[in-house]
């Protein structure tokens, strides 16, 4: 029997060998069971060739039987499964917005939070989120927008990376002064999040284009270093009724806020009704900034735009959390819509 198997291996392999088609060698092998089965059939008990191919033909039949079973059940799989192909309903084959497979393990952590769960990233999936200013507050909130799976994510800032930038600015690299901040944060995102949507935008928000931008997104972060761009970031926010989302540092001390009056909160202007005189609030040029503090309040401006989209828990509006790094302190101010804002106290936008 030992033989004939390999007998039957190498008839096999050489069919192989010349580029046979498969139901060839098959062929091939039906003749030689054929052959061998009726060896043992008619030859008679203790005959040399019937005993060098087995010696019975009950060992044959078995494997016969059994070679039969197989390719019947392998027949059936196949036709079955063309059957499910053919038949497949239009609600079980992959939609615009599903996830992959990748994408089920990577968000498993979100998925499996209560708050969360499946439709909270898909929520976060189909979300567009602004964010003005790719540096100290916009560095660490794009690097985890990115990783947490909103898919389609804006940056818009006309600087580029500087060395002086890199200790605290952290979705840059040293490799990247000099390199627009938009570009330089849109590479780390895609490397992040390959599934994930990045529009970057090299050049200031300026009065011209903010309308428009804007109504391309559904939440507006803003982190800026200048009052000039809060003001105007605050204006067209209020004007489309998006929730804005705006974050502020010095030295030791940051602060953000969830502004959106047209859910009820104030807006920025309402708080801060004109820019502090020059040299009141100096820039962290000026005045300096600890490296981790932008990544601790830029992150919490992320998580705050999380619960925005999904609408687990309770956003920061008309708060404003207050964290002092030095003395590890956090505090919450309450903050009431002023009826005389200019921007949104005369309108009809709660």
């Amino acid at each position: 029997m030992l033989f004939v198997l390999i007998l039957a291996g190498a008839l096999w392999g050489i069919g192989a060998m010349v580029g046979a088609p498969k139901s060839q060698r098959l062929v091939m092998m039906g003749v030689l069971f054929a052959g061998v089965l009726a060896v043992q059939l008619i030859l008679p008990d203790g005959h040399p060739l019937r005993e060098s191919t087995g010696g019975s033909p009950a060992l044959w039949l078995i494997l016969g039987g059994f070679l039969v079973i197989a390719a019947g059940y392998g027949r059936l799989v196949q036709m079955l499964k063309r059957r499910a192909v053919r038949d497949e309903p239009e609600a079980a084959k992959p939609v615009a917005g599903s996830f992959s497979e990748t994408e089920l393990e990577r968000y498993a952590r979100h998925i499996v939070l209560r708050e969360l769960g499946g439709p909270g990233q898909k929520r976060l999936k189909q979300a567009r989120v602004l964010v003005i200013g790719a540096g100290g507050l916009g560095a660490p909130a794009l690097q985890y927008l990115a990783a947490a799976g909103v898919g389609t994510i804006g940056v818009i800032d006309d600087d580029v990376v500087e060395n002086a930038n890199l200790q605290r600015q952290v979705i840059h690299r040293d490799a990247d002064i000099g390199m627009p901040k938009v570009f330089s944060a849109e590479a780390a995102m895609k490397a992040q999040n390959p599934a994930i949507e990045v529009r970057p935008y090299h050049r200031r928000l300026e009065e011209g284009i903010a309308a428009d931008l804007f109504a391309d997104y559904d939440v507006i972060l803003e982190g800026s270093d200048n009052f000039e761009t809060r003001y105007l970031a605050n204006r067209v926010a209020v004007a489309q009724g998006k929730p804005l989302i705006s974050g502020a540092l010095s030295q030791w001390e940051g602060q953000l806020s969830v502004f959106h009056p047209k859910a009820g909160g104030p807006c920025y202007q309402c708080i801060f009704p004109e820019a502090p005189a020059p040299g009141l609030a100096p820039s962290c040029a000026e005045a300096g900034v600890v490296g981790p503090l932008p990544g601790v309040v830029g992150s919490m401006m992320a998580v705050e735009t999380v619960k925005q989209i999904t609408g687990a828990g309770q956003v920061l509006r008309g708060e404003m959390l207050i964290y002092d790094a030095l003395y590890g302190e956090n505090r919450k101010i309450a903050l009431k819509k002023r009826a005389d804002c200019p921007i949104c106290g005369a309108s009809d936008v709660a």
